[in-house]
């Protein structure tokens, strides 16, 4: 592993928006192809292996919270508690979810957390970066089938889909570029798996009460929702409750909320203790000593994370935290060149797709982290 220079294309603003990824200058400066990351196979294939045997452990880990119900430890409100159970009894199926390793290219990676429920940095992932491969390093290979077993993922699940042709509404916030963006990528790639996929803003979104249903901006009812919105947030909105009660059929699943949750930290090292790719994490700090990384249950972009590292505390502003924290070992990311690396492997359709690549000039990967493409020889 290791960072290269590379020249920018002359026209690559174009080259990205030609492909639907319109937000590549977010916060000044999102996508970064001054440089690169060159792996060897013998890596990747060892960062693809990393990715399966995470997956594998984390839905171990979720029967294991569901079997003891330990909802509380969550901070999971009573409905979706009983919510993610059915949810996990009916194997309600999952679409995707991206983990976050620290690798340096010499030891194992590291989980650092899951963004199971609604992760981002798709669309640069799947589609710009493959392009960016075959103008500048058309010879190379890619970590990288996430457009290919999106759409398979999606052939799959058309069957338990409502409607002739099957209909899936797709919902984000109004306000974020970036999860429009992703979005309608997602969307792109139902259409092509045959699904009648129906864009709505979260906003839009009604409830009747004669029909106990969701229902559009037209007034149809909303019997499968993909939403790029966390279970979180909609455990504390005020209709979220009545999830349940409309039968509403959502991608991504209640019982994924279990692992985007980082309590979920605490419980893959509990029943995996000492495995090669994972970091002691706990409840509590005592175990750790004095190293250690806070990181609230439910925050986002490194907002509210603590690191107790041997020059002090480095701390990132917020306003997560009121949940809990987990507590998980020191483990400074590589540094390549004053920018620190965090890779997001893909799992798509319960395997392991690709990964993307997003670094920092501080320890903590923040909202203005850039992407930066990778290849391997």
């Amino acid at each position: 592993m290791e960072r290269l220079a590379s020249p920018p294309r002359k026209d690559w603003q174009a080259q990205l928006e030609s492909v639907g990824f319109h937000f590549h200058s977010f916060e000044g400066a999102y996508w970064d192809e001054s440089a690169c990351y060159r792996f060897s196979a013998a890596e990747i294939d060892m960062l693809e292996e990393a990715t399966a045997d995470l997956h594998a452990m984390s839905l171990a880990a979720v029967r294991s919270i569901v079997e003891r119900r330990l909802y509380p430890r969550f901070a999971i409100a009573d409905w979706l508690a009983d919510h993610i159970s059915e949810s996990w009894a009916a194997k309600a199926p999952s679409v995707y979810g991206r983990f976050d390793l620290r690798y340096d290219g010499r030891s194992a990676p590291k989980l650092l957390e899951y963004n199971a429920d609604t992760p981002t940095s798709l669309i640069e992932a799947a589609v710009a970066q493959w392009h960016w491969l075959q103008a500048l390093h058309p010879g190379a290979d890619q970590f990288n089938s996430i457009h290919e077993k999106l759409i398979a993922a999606w052939e799959a699940l058309r069957a338990t889909l409502p409607g002739i042709p099957p209909v899936l509404h797709f919902a984000c916030v109004k306000e974020s570029e970036e999860d429009l963006g992703n979005l309608d990528y997602l969307r792109d790639t139902a259409l092509q798996a045959g699904i009648d996929a129906r864009h709505v803003y979260i906003e839009d979104i009604g409830w009747s009460e004669d029909a106990s249903a969701f229902v559009d901006l037209e007034g149809t009812s909303i019997r499968a929702l993909f939403k790029l919105y966390p279970w979180e947030w909609m455990m504390g909105d005020a209709f979220g409750a009545n999830v349940p009660r409309a039968r509403l059929a959502v991608i991504e699943p209640p019982w994924k909320l279990l692992l985007s949750c980082k309590a979920i930290l605490a419980v893959l090292w509990e029943l995996y203790p000492d495995h090669p790719n994972l970091l002691p994490a706990f409840f509590e700090p005592a175990p750790l000593g004095e190293r250690y990384v806070r990181k609230p249950y439910y925050s986002r972009e490194g907002a509210n994370v603590e690191i107790h590292g041997p020059r002090g505390v480095y701390a990132q502003p917020g306003s997560y935290g009121a949940e809990g924290y987990v507590y998980q070992a020191y483990a400074p990311l590589p540094e390549f060149d004053g920018n620190y690396p965090v890779i997001g492997s893909w799992i798509v359709g319960g395997a392991p797709a690709g990964m993307g690549i997003r670094e920092d000039v501080t320890p903590v990967t923040r909202n203005t982290s850039r992407f930066v493409p990778h290849y391997f020889e």
